[in-house]
């Protein structure tokens, strides 16, 4: 099935797309790139935002997770921060790192997600702690969570391996289960 909105701007719009992306700041860790979302690292983004393979899921589904790529891509402009897409020194977009802050959510969130195949080589603590640490030291964050859901372990695990704690005064506050954990700025070095 084609979707055409789905593809890359080519010509003018490509290169206005891109001194945008240029605005995004780009961090750097000792594997890898943090750099600003684009049109063709939506697969990776919908891996996040479903609990499917993007191939195997439904329209409907698919068309959710475009609309919240397009929410997350969109927070740079609106909000002076958002997500990075994480890529190897090769330029293989290798995870993300989520930075959002959504209708209900009573505060910033900080999520990582990597693509199929890239999980437990240490992409979303590496990447994670960067954009952490940019989030508290450049841009001035006092704190932020991570709302995990209580069978994800591997995400679990992460947010431990980046100091975070369990906040249950802010999970009573959710209406969904969800357990949060709080990164500190202190857990920063």
């Amino acid at each position: 099935m084609s979707r055409p909105w789905e593809a890359a701007p080519a010509g003018p719009a490509g290169a206005m797309a891109d001194r945008f992306a240029a605005l995004v700041p780009e961090i750097r860790t000792e594997r890898f790139r943090l750099r600003a979302p684009r049109i063709g690292d939506f697969p990776i983004y919908a891996r996040f935002l479903i609990d499917t393979d993007l191939a195997l899921a439904s329209e409907e589904d698919r068309r959710d997770a475009w609309l919240d790529f397009c929410q997350i891509a969109a927070c740079w402009p609106l909000r002076g921060y958002g997500s990075w897409t994480v890529q190897d020194r090769a330029d293989t977009p290798l995870g993300a790192v989520v930075v959002n802050h959504e209708v209900g959510d009573p505060e910033a969130e900080l999520g990582w997600v990597v693509a199929q195949g890239c999980e437990g080589q240490g992409v979303a603590t590496e990447a994670a702690r960067a954009a952490r640490d940019h989030l508290f030291g450049q841009m001035g964050f006092a704190t932020l969570v991570s709302y995990i859901d209580p069978v994800n372990a591997p995400s679990i695990a992460v947010a431990t391996r980046l100091g975070a704690v369990r906040d249950p005064a802010a999970e009573a506050r959710l209406t969904e289960h969800l357990l949060v954990y709080r990164h500190q700025p202190e857990a920063a070095p």
